[in-house]
This record gives C-alpha cells, sequence and structure tokens, in this order.
C-alpha cells in the first residue's frame, strides 16, 4: 500500500490524486479515479487553475471529494500541517473536468473565507465537507450555501511541521 499524501496546497500542477465522484457513464455508482489537480491552460489562456471559488457559485455538475485527514500550508519556509480537531478525516469539496486533448481528467479544489485557525496564515481554505455530507454534496441535495462554509472557530488544530518531518502523517482513507 501506498503512503497516503497530506493535501497540500502547494503541490505542482499536475500532481495525482484520487478523487470521489458519481459515475459519469453510470449516475448510481460511486467511484474513486485518480485525477491531475489544476484546469487545463490551453483553454484559460495559458493559466491553470487549482482553486475556485465558493462565493456566488451553484456547481451543479461535475461535483467530486478530495479524501483528506489533514491538510498543509506554507507561509514563507515554515510548513504547518491542519487537522481537524478531534483527528477524524474529511473531505475537500472539488469540482472535476472530463479529459480534454492531452490534459488528463482533472479536478479544482473549491475554497472558502479561512476559519480563525487558518486566518491567521492565509485568506482562504478548501471547503470542508464531514463525512455526514457526503452524499448531500455529491447528489447536491442541500443548497450549496449549506455546505461550503466557513467552519466556526476551533474546527481546525494547526501545527507547525518541523523542518525534518515533513513526511506524512495522514491515515488511509476510504469512501
Amino acid at each position: 500500500m501506498e503512503t497516503p499524501i497530506p493535501f497540500d496546497s502547494d503541490a505542482p500542477l499536475g500532481d495525482r490524486r484520487a478523487i470521489i465522484r458519481r459515475n459519469p457513464e453510470d449516475a448510481s455508482e460511486i467511484e474513486m479515479v485518480e485525477a491531475a489537480w489544476g484546469s487545463n491552460p490551453r483553454f484559460s489562456d495559458g493559466i491553470s487553475y487549482r482553486f475556485v471559488r465558493s462565493e456566488g457559485q451553484d456547481f451543479p455538475a461535475n461535483r467530486c471529494l478530495i479524501p483528506a485527514s489533514e491538510f498543509q500550508l506554507s507561509v514563507g519556509d515554515t510548513r504547518y500541517r491542519v487537522t481537524l480537531d478531534g483527528g477524524n478525516h474529511f473531505y475537500l469539496a472539488a469540482i472535476w473536468e472530463p479529459a480534454m486533448g492531452e490534459w488528463p481528467l482533472s479536478y479544482r479544489v473549491i475554497t472558502v473565507s479561512a476559519n480563525p485557525e487558518v486566518a491567521q496564515y492565509q485568506e482562504r481554505h478548501g471547503a470542508i465537507i464531514h463525512r455526514r455530507q457526503v452524499m448531500q454534496w455529491l447528489d447536491a441535495a442541500v443548497p450549496v450555501s449549506n455546505l461550503l462554509v466557513t467552519p466556526p472557530a476551533r474546527t481546525f488544530v494547526v501545527e507547525e511541521i518541523p523542518f525534518g518531518k515533513r513526511g506524512a502523517v495522514q491515515q488511509a482513507l476510504a469512501i
């Protein structure tokens, strides 16, 4: 089994991760597939977008989830690990795009304004989908405004990652 990799907002364009989505050929089936991070730069003036803001968006199609037990962020040369208080795993809300030309199946992470713990380091972070909300997100069963929200204070634990300890500590995850 491969070592799990924490979600790293500084990962390079095209970094591959497992995403969870409804099978586009059989919507009754949920599947886990590998996808590249970032949109196809060919269709956006050479720029690839890795994130999309949640504000004013409905995301009616191509919803997916990125399983995680932490995400990491950087401030200068200092790296931080962000986990849910209590250590539960979660999902990052995302949208997927089909493969086009030479660009593979890909995804972009949906962001919300940072909650108080993360706001000390950056303005935004991925929208958190809790395990109990998985089907609500994938099936568009509730309004987006109920799911893509800034988590309240004391949701996260942020800890500095010592320089020599930058390896993954993320647990193995499943649907």
